[in-house]
């Protein structure tokens, strides 16, 4: 954004994943930038915020224990849901 003209407004437009800048009561725009998604189809940003919780929640459960059995239980029935899609019947516990 280094060349923006002082007092000027500007409008910007995102069509798809890309971000576009143009002057107020022009026609041309600009690329500035994109909008990246993940194959889910949630912004990148998302993701990282999903992540650094989930690091914290890690970090936490090592000197909490409640919060540690409890991930332990996560942990072990991702497990068994992901063992064997195709031929593992499930039912409520």
């Amino acid at each position: 954004m280094g060349n923006l003209k002082p007092g000027s407004t500007y409008i910007y437009e995102r069509v798809d994943n890309t971000v576009f800048r143009r002057e107020a009561g022009q026609t041309e725009r600009e690329v500035v930038g994109y909008d990246h998604r993940t194959s889910d189809g949630r912004p990148l940003h998302e993701h990282l915020i999903e992540d650094k919780l989930w690091g914290e929640i890690r970090r936490t459960a090592k000197t909490n224990i409640t919060l540690q059995v409890e991930l332990d239980r996560v942990i072990m029935l991702y497990h068994l849901i992901n063992e064997d899609k195709s031929n593992t019947p499930h039912h409520p516990v």
